[in-house]
């Protein structure tokens, strides 16, 4: 069975939402929720994304909130945290990994943090035993993909640039699982431009994918209450798990 990771920004609307939503998709297909960490500059995050991150911030965002949220989705659902490094590096890594672990988060996902840089990290996620995400890219070497994937946890964040599209995505895509696939048995999964249209294509041969923008354009449509939005976004998360799996 491929695995589905949504993507959904702490506290946008509001985070009582935040906690109904999360636990919905845990019951409708997501295997793993992806908490974003609202940022003022979230440079690997599209329009969507980014908007929602402006949003939630105008609302008042604080780190706390992140923490309460988590404190009621963990045991419901596989959670991490995704953010950018300054979001981390200001709760002190020392006390917040740890602390992650007491709450119940699995994982880190930090975009903007090199592969070289997270290694001074290492010993301190092992001990806890919270992942560091492993990203790579299109652009990425033989050479740094096995270094980057040689010591990857819980999955691998592959990333599908959205411009790679039509005949060419799939054996653009196929070729660099193979040379992902080649290095490491941690499970490998798709993420930037996923889907319900694409979502199908861009899994062949991974394990799974990672959906944001889809979500978050929904949570963006302000003619839609709080449930409706609820059920838009489960609807679209067992619509993509059926693809990915059929």
């Amino acid at each position: 069975m491929k695995k589905l990771v949504a993507f959904i920004t702490s506290t946008y609307p509001e985070k009582s939402f935040s906690i109904d939503l999360a636990l919905a998709l845990s019951e409708n297909g997501v295997d793993t929720l992806e908490l974003g960490i609202p940022f003022s500059d979230p440079v690997a995050d599209g329009p969507l994304i980014e908007q929602a991150n402006y949003k939630a911030l105008n609302l008042g965002f604080k780190f706390e909130h992140l923490l309460e949220i988590s404190q009621v989705i963990s045991p419901k659902i596989d959670t991490l945290w995704m953010g950018y490094f300054n979001s981390f590096y200001q709760q002190d890594m020392d006390k917040l990994i740890p602390l992650a672990k007491k709450i119940g988060v699995n994982g880190f996902i930090i975009p903007d943090l090199p592969h070289e840089e997270a290694l001074s990290y290492e010993n301190l996620f092992s001990n806890n035993n919270v992942s560091n995400i492993s990203f790579v890219a299109p652009t990425d070497s033989d050479e740094r993909i096995k270094k980057i994937v040689s010591n990857a946890q819980k999955f691998i964040y592959m990333v599908a640039y959205t411009g790679i599209t039509g005949s060419g995505t799939s054996e653009d895509l196929q070729k660099f699982l193979t040379s992902i696939k080649a290095y490491t048995k941690t499970p490998v999964y798709v993420g930037f431009g996923v889907n319900a249209k694409t979502a199908k294509e861009k899994v062949q041969g991974a394990d799974g994918v990672i959906v944001g923008s889809a979500f978050i354009d929904i949570l963006l449509q302000d003619k839609l209450d709080y449930s409706q939005k609820i059920k838009k976004c489960t609807e679209l998360a067992k619509t993509i798990k059926n693809e990915i799996n059929s």
